[in-house]
């Protein structure tokens, strides 16, 4: 059994998490400047001394410290002396793996956009309705056609493709509007231009990868999302996508001694905003079936009516640093918060939650029956690690060192959608172009055919005329001659012979 985490103290009492309870996931809310942050550190890094990998995303850059040993901090010795905690106190960093979905601050994680799906996509697209319908049966259509999509050109084709041939998909899976297409692709097209095309693609991450120890230290897998953070539907979605991941492909575990892998998801809020009520309830799900995996899933936000009550509910272990009462929205929050907790006679809540310093926390956690201990107040113990962002000569040799160095600087680029579509297209060009090449020469030869035949009875004509020509001329001279001595003979001859007669008569005479 892992020993017990301690996480706060106070003057009487010491708050412990249990860690085959740390599954039942948990929450830690406060505003800006009360000591989240180094909570975050302080229970990530104690996780990783029992042997527990862990997950936590980096908005602010100053989590890399979790890979040094403190030390040199007054106000960090302040607090040691203050709770009594600095005999037999041992400064120590942990194993860290540094990610960035960017590839710029730490090792490229990636994705495939099949891996994704047509909801988070759509999410991340802000699509209506109907623009998610359509990229929902693009999916089913490339699916059925054998399309593997695993960047962004593959999703882009395949696109173009669906409208190029909607009429052909009709039938079978409604309209497809043109303007709906193009609406998607000016979405992959904003993404683009945010970067994001660097996400989707292989080799793509490994859950293995994010679950590993180191000298029976469980490595911290620190999200590099300063630049992330910038593209909160991404930021938000890819954490999303990552809980999904981890639900859906690792095996029932039951209740440990010890998760399996603890996952702070930060800034949580932007979770939740203006967020479909099929996505919150697909949320709940997950949060609610991934301890059974021996996952647990702390979130970290200001408010704690940034989560939906239906999640909020499953969340057993709370830190709640300080709220600020200003708005009517502020003193909501303020009076969730203090209901939420098991009450604790000794404390009022209510009031506390607006009075405690940096680093003071109102805190329960689950005991060993599964039940909320009553709420305490008491101050975080610091972190056995450096607090704050490590420098660039040591950042470079958590790259270097790192167990998955290597492993996914190299881009694969495998036959998928975009290469078979693109195939389909040049084949069906030269086919078309074979077809119009034969088509041109079947009607150049039906062309000459008829020239030639009409050339054929041009000369057929031409030879029978001269023939008829030349009977016509012998014809008109044999005619000619022949009624030419008729008429002399008549003419001539009668005016001949009338003389001849007279004169032969005369002779007679």
């Amino acid at each position: 059994m892992a020993d017990p985490i301690l996480v706060a103290k106070n003057d009487s009492k010491e708050c412990f998490l249990l860690p085959d309870k740390a599954n039942r996931h948990g929450l830690i809310t406060g505003a800006t400047g009360t000591g989240k942050t180094v909570t975050l550190q302080s229970i990530g890094e104690a996780f990783s001394r029992i042997g527990v990998p862990v997950f936590m995303a980096d908005v602010k850059g100053d989590l890399t410290g979790v890979s040094q040993a403190g030390g040199g901090n007054q106000k960090v010795e302040d607090r040691l002396g203050m709770l009594g905690l600095k005999e037999g106190f041992e400064y120590a960093g942990c194993p860290v793996t540094l990610w960035d979905v960017f590839g710029d601050s730490g090792h490229p994680l990636r994705a495939t956009v099949s891996e994704m799906g047509p909801l988070l996509l759509g999410r991340i697209l802000q699509l209506n309705d109907t623009q998610g319908a359509v990229l929902t049966m693009c999916f089913k259509i490339a699916d059925e056609n054998g399309l593997m999509l695993l960047d962004f050109k593959d999703l882009r084709a395949l696109l173009q493709w669906v409208g190029d041939n909607a009429d052909e998909f009709t039938t079978e899976y409604g309209n497809v509007s043109k303007a709906t297409i193009g609406a998607i692709q000016r979405g992959l097209l904003e993404l683009e231009n945010q970067g994001a095309e660097k996400f989707f693609g292989e080799p793509a991450m490994k859950l293995q990868d994010f679950m590993q120890t180191i000298g029976g230290k469980g490595v911290i897998n620190i999200l590099e999302a300063d630049k992330l953070f910038n593209s909160p539907k991404l930021y938000s979605t890819f954490l999303l996508w990552l809980l999904s991941e981890l639900f859906e492909n690792l095996p029932e575990a039951g209740d440990l001694e010890k998760p399996k892998l603890v996952f702070f998801f930060d800034e949580a809020h932007l979770l939740f905003n203006d967020t479909p009520t099929a996505l919150i309830e697909k949320i709940e799900q997950v949060v609610r079936l991934i301890r059974s995996k021996g996952v647990g899933v702390y979130f970290v936000t200001q408010n704690p009516i940034d989560i939906p009550e239906v999640i909020l509910g499953q969340l057993g272990n709370r830190v709640q640093h300080a709220l600020r009462a200003f708005t009517p929205r502020d003193q909501k929050a303020v009076k969730s918060a203090a209901e939420t907790f098991r009450q604790n006679p000794n404390v009022d809540v209510e009031t506390a939650i607006i009075e405690l310093g940096v680093g003071e926390a109102l805190v329960s956690f689950l005991d060993e029956k599964g039940t909320p201990t009553m709420v305490e107040r008491a101050f975080i113990v610091p972190p056995h690690s450096h607090i704050g962002p490590v420098s660039a000569e040591q950042h470079q040799q958590l790259l270097a060192n790192s167990l998955v160095a290597g492993v996914y600087e190299n881009v694969v680029d495998r036959e998928s959608a975009y290469e078979l579509l693109k195939a389909r297209t040049e084949a069906a060009a030269v086919a078309a172009q074979a077809e119009a090449e034969a088509e041109a020469a079947q009607k150049e030869a039906e062309q000459q055919a008829k020239e030639e035949a009409k050339a054929e009875r041009a000369s057929s004509s031409s030879r029978t005329d001269s023939t008829l020509g030349a009977f016509a001329k012998s014809a008109a001279r044999a005619v000619g001659s022949n009624l030419g001595r008729q008429l002399v003979r008549g003419v001539l001859g009668s005016l001949l012979g009338g003389s001849g007669t007279k004169k032969k008569s005369s002779s007679w005479w």
